[in-house]
């Protein structure tokens, strides 16, 4: 492709993945090329390069002469996802714990601070989510878990990010997070791996129940403006 037209993929690929994540976009829509290249102003090429880097990452499908749709969301292949992050975060609460100064002390101006100074935004909070538990793995010093770690931060971030649309939520993220690190700077790694494995099952409870519940008021109002 050309220059422009990687450009027009590129902007295409990170328009359509938003539509998606934010449910715009519903699992099981679909839709052609034509439609696509019509809808956005664009030829068919960078349509196309956008729609096969999505169905790589998983988000869509395509069936011959019957276009493209969105992918149902597999909570199965999630849960999965989130007992891999636990055994990965784990183990890097437990190589921490050789460490006699964790590089973590930081993270105390973030998840340590009186509530006034809490971040409130859910897409702020989303963001430094992702980053103190990527900062977890990544102090443990074991470059192909974080590889692993950045790969299953990628895959369940269409449905984690939504742990943050409640105010209880952040707050108890906030709480959590900061007890883990306590645990960790104390070298206290048994206490924080618990604390941890809490922390993560309760996240997948929750984003579960959200998403199911945001699907069905999308779809709701779907039918209601068609009709």
């Amino acid at each position: 492709m050309t220059q422009q037209a990687n450009q027009a993929a590129e902007a295409l690929y990170a328009k359509l993945k938003a539509e998606i994540f934010d449910f715009r976009l519903l699992p099981g829509d679909r839709f052609t090329e034509t439609e696509l290249a019509l809808r956005h102003g664009v030829s068919r090429t960078p349509v196309r390069s956008a729609l096969y880097r999505l169905r790589q990452e998983g988000y869509l499908d395509v069936q011959f002469r019957n276009g493209w749709s969105v992918r149902p969301l597999d909570f199965a292949h999630y849960d999965e996802l989130y007992d891999l992050r636990v055994v990965l975060e784990c183990a890097a609460i437990d190589r921490l714990g050789q460490i006699d100064k964790p590089p973590l002390v930081d993270l105390k101006a973030v998840w340590l601070v009186p509530a006034a100074r809490r971040e409130s935004d859910a897409r702020r909070v989303a963001e430094l989510d992702e980053e103190f538990h990527a900062r977890l793995v990544a102090a443990a010093g074991n470059q192909e878990m974080v590889r692993i770690h950045a790969e299953v931060t990628e895959k369940i971030r269409i449905i984690r990010r939504l742990d943050f649309v409640k105010p209880e939520r952040v707050a108890t993220t906030y709480d959590e997070h900061g007890g883990i690190l306590k645990m960790i700077l104390s070298h206290r790694s048994p206490e924080a791996s618990i604390l941890l494995r809490a922390h993560i099952s309760q996240s997948k409870t929750e984003v579960r129940k959200i998403t199911i519940h945001m699907l069905h008021e999308a779809r709701t109002a779907t039918v209601t403006e068609a009709g």
